[in-house]
């Protein structure tokens, strides 16, 4: 008898879920599953289960497929169940492939072909509807995007569009995905559409996909423009639809909980906000050759203005830019400061001016500070005027972290959510406004 296991949490269970079981089970005799607990899922990563346990089992015994179903509770239990149940076969979906590889010296093991095009037929008497998500864009924040997203239960990534179709397709074989060459049949196969293409095109897009009646989550900037801002956000706000600026920084937990420590008045009033973003790009690269929509701040400039906005607010009394420019005209280095009426604040970034990357938060009784990459918060201390004293916190930072504002904007859509206090639509509407500063002092 030829003995096959395959795992998965099977939250909202859906056609795709259906499929996998069904080719497991034909791959042998009988079929054990794996089904994972909540919090054995929170340790991998994976954020949003929505289904108890005893349903997810449930659903994938009335399939038929599993012979028997077994829970999976910790990291290193696959190694222990194929011994203990002498497995023949070991088999999850192909968005998985090599990750399991090393179980080739106790089992056959095989990747199968995601299901594409999941529909939500499933999930009728279910409360949530899977959200399909759709990208625009093949660059590098794209790629990262889609292993987060597989972490965060109730979406799926669908498709890709691209004006270079070739550069969708590569990408959709890739990943596994559909490409689209025609926006009209793309919109028509998502619900939220991830915006990750150049930052010059962002406005076009968002206002597009929005018209056609879809959530949007776009990268940072969300664009260059305040009175492009204004509008995005006032169309989707009267049209019942979710808008997003990724700016991964704002949703993850290490960040909100220094905020938190901020803002509880244990270093007093905040009365200033250092903020330090740096990174050397390749010469080549389009950060430091397009001369109209690259340099340091266009690229990074949302990362360090964020704590600022988030902890001294969007009334700033005064602002001033100071860059140094490459041959091209591209900002290098840039330093923004800002002056509020109950304190000051400083920005920094840099493509080709390496400095310490640091945030530095001082107070009226004490201070805050976050060594890099402070904008990946996973560790930070609280310093009083009592040198021996010293507050230490720590927090998870999963990943590339987009999981975090995707789980977020997810909450939002099923309305588990109520706000978007993390990163308001104020804020961006004045990191829109600061953009637009900017570039009409930078880019003559």
């Amino acid at each position: 008898m030829t003995k096959v296991i395959t795992y998965g949490t099977f939250d909202l269970f859906h056609e795709g879920h259906y499929r996998l079981l069904q080719r497991a089970k034909a791959l042998g005799d009988y079929l054990i599953v794996g089904v994972t607990t909540e919090s054995y899922d929170k340790t991998r990563g994976k954020l949003g289960v929505i289904d108890p346990i005893l349903t997810r089992i449930e659903n994938v015994k009335k399939t038929g497929f599993a012979d028997e179903v077994i829970i999976e509770e910790v990291s290193g239990q696959k190694f222990s169940d194929i011994k203990k149940y002498d497995i023949d076969i070991f088999t999850v979906g192909s968005d998985w492939t090599g990750t399991f590889d090393y179980l080739r010296d106790y089992c056959q093991v095989v990747y199968l072909e995601r299901t594409k095009n999941i529909s939500s037929t499933m999930l009728r008497e279910q409360r949530q509807h899977i959200q399909r998500i759709g990208i625009i864009g093949t660059g590098r924040i794209a790629n990262r995007f889609i292993p987060e997203a597989k972490l965060v239960s109730g979406v799926s990534t669908q498709g890709v569009y691209n004006p270079n179709f070739e550069s969708a397709r590569q990408f959709a074989e890739k990943w596994e995905i559909e490409p689209y060459e025609n926006m009209e049949r793309f919109f028509g196969a998502v619900d939220i559409v991830y915006i990750a293409s150049p930052h010059q095109t962002h406005y076009a897009y968002i206002k597009s996909a929005l018209e056609h009646g879809k959530h949007v989550l776009c990268e940072k900037p969300l664009v260059l423009r305040k009175e492009q801002a204004e509008e995005v956000f006032g169309y989707a706000k009267e049209h019942g639809l979710i808008l997003f600026e990724g700016i991964k920084t704002s949703y993850c937990p290490g960040f909100q909980k220094l905020l938190g420590i901020a803002c509880s008045g244990m270093i007093g009033s905040v009365r200033n906000v250092e903020a330090c973003f740096t990174k050397l790009e390749d010469s080549g690269s389009r950060e430091l050759t397009d001369t109209m929509y690259g340099g340091s701040f266009i690229e990074l400039g949302s990362y360090i203005m964020l704590p600022i906005l988030k902890m001294m607010g969007v009334n700033y009394e005064s602002i001033s830019f100071d860059s140094f420019n490459g041959e091209n005209g591209l900002d290098l280095f840039t330093r923004v400061t800002l002056r509020y009426r109950t304190g000051l604040a400083t920005a920094t970034c840099g493509l080709g001016v390496k400095s310490e990357g640091r945030l530095l938060i001082s107070g009226t009784n004490g201070y805050i500070v976050a060594d890099a990459p402070w904008w990946k918060t996973t560790y930070f201390e609280v310093h009083y005027e009592d040198a021996a004293k010293v507050d230490k916190y720590s927090e998870t930072f999963l990943g590339d972290g987009l999981r975090y504002e995707i789980s977020d904007m997810l909450a939002l859509i099923n309305r588990t959510a109520t706000n978007d206090f993390k990163l308001t639509r104020g804020e961006s509407i004045a990191l829109a406004e600061i953009m637009e500063k900017f570039m009409k002092e930078n880019r003559k």
